[in-house]
């Protein structure tokens, strides 16, 4: 964003602060059981297979190698192991309403009071707004038809907000030649995620994630201890700047008097998404606690 009439005080307001916002009311779905329990209830079982076909369901009926590459830090065993099989217990088109269900449950204790006809009105516009040339995720979440239910609303824009985001990190991450496993890897080192729970959850061996620590270390971003170089730090830094500057792009569709009010109003919903305890401190997507209060100072850079 830039500093204009336009979006007026909130332009210190980065993209990665309205992730911050954004990103919990989306994530806690995968840590509620509340959120799977419809697709359980449909036959699929496990974490990891309803994981890979909530996520994966806007795209269609599509294989593991397709699921593999716009995830991009999973092992292909873990799309494997799930499809297309899963695609004839529950098709697409019924995991994303199985989603939706799940969704409602578990938000819609915590969005009590908000008015969530407005907050969903603001973020749709944000959401419409995205321009998702060579982002496939979010564009299948854009694609989705506009659900009848505000807080719906409200989720399924979010939810193409961070796909987008995440669709723009990998694309910087390829640029700068970084793989998925080695994406991984340097979070770790950064100190932004824990190493085992990473590598289980994605789906890589012990001996996977042992050699791409070797590989990183032979180019010189990460050192013998496992600590990110100046290097390694370098290429990290303009991997997020990257990643930022991308996801600015939706957000213009406000004004800066509508920005300030989406951080005013997800704010809440954001802060017991994480109060819900599922969200761990130390999570797979770097996510940082928010604060508990808020004082209304949504233009500035100061959120968590």
């Amino acid at each position: 964003m830039t500093n204009d009439t336009r979006h007026g005080n909130v332009t210190s307001m980065s993209p990665r602060r309205f992730w911050q916002l954004f990103e919990p009311v989306h994530a806690v779905t995968y840590f509620r059981p509340e959120a799977t329990a419809p697709l359980k209830t449909l036959g699929v079982e496990g974490f990891w297979p309803r994981y890979i076909m909530q996520r994966a369901a806007p795209l269609g009926p599509v294989g593991p190698a397709v699921v593999t590459a716009a995830f991009f830090n999973f092992h292909p065993r873990r799309a494997d192991a799930v499809l297309p099989h899963g695609w004839a217990i529950v098709n697409p088109a019924a995991t994303v309403k199985a989603r939706e269900e799940g969704v409602l449950a578990v938000l819609r204790p915590l969005a009590e009071g908000l008015p969530l006809e407005e907050l969903a009105d603001l973020l749709w516009a944000v959401a419409q707004h995205a321009c998702c040339h060579g982002r496939v995720l979010a564009a299948a979440n854009q694609s989705l038809p506009r659900p009848e239910d505000s807080l719906a609303q409200l989720w399924q824009a979010c939810t193409t907000l961070r796909e987008h985001r995440g669709d723009g990190h990998v694309a910087a991450l390829v640029a700068h030649g970084v793989t998925g496993l080695q994406a991984m890897q340097l979070k770790v080192a950064a100190g932004m995620s824990e190493a085992r729970s990473l590598r289980l959850g994605r789906g890589w061996s012990e001996q996977e994630w042992e050699q791409a620590g070797a590989d990183l270390r032979a180019l010189g971003w990460v050192d013998a201890a496992g600590r990110l170089t100046d290097i390694g730090e370098a290429t990290q830094e303009e991997v997020e700047a990257a990643t930022d500057k991308a996801a600015a792009q939706p957000w213009q569709a406000l004004t800066g008097v509508q920005l300030s009010r989406v951080a005013e109003l997800l704010r809440p919903l954001a802060v017991a998404a994480w109060g819900a305890g599922e969200i761990p401190a130390v999570n797979a997507i770097a996510l940082p606690r928010l604060q508990q209060s808020w004082d209304g100072r949504a233009a500035r850079d100061d959120l968590p």
